[in-house]
């Protein structure tokens, strides 16, 4: 789903991953996500992006996360 609805282009938001067909960002969905917003709260702030371009900003900031090599530091957090 992901790979359809979210593009990379290095003319629209300085390449950020956007909503296709908008300047919407992946991370600015995360964001909203994060600060308690809902779904149905993000669509009715942007009518121009769909409950399924919600879903694929989600699915491409999962897939973008298993890609990330970690390193431990040796410290601990307790």
């Amino acid at each position: 789903m992901a790979n359809n609805l979210i593009i990379v282009d290095p003319d629209i938001m300085l390449g950020k991953p956007v909503i296709v067909g908008t300047r919407v960002t992946v991370e600015l969905i995360l964001e909203k996500l994060a600060a308690g917003e809902t779904i149905d709260q993000i669509l009715e702030d942007f009518p121009q992006i769909t409950r399924d371009g919600i879903l694929a900003a989600l699915a491409f900031a999962s897939d973008a996360l298993k890609n990330v090599t970690t390193y431990p530091t040796g410290a601990t957090t307790e």
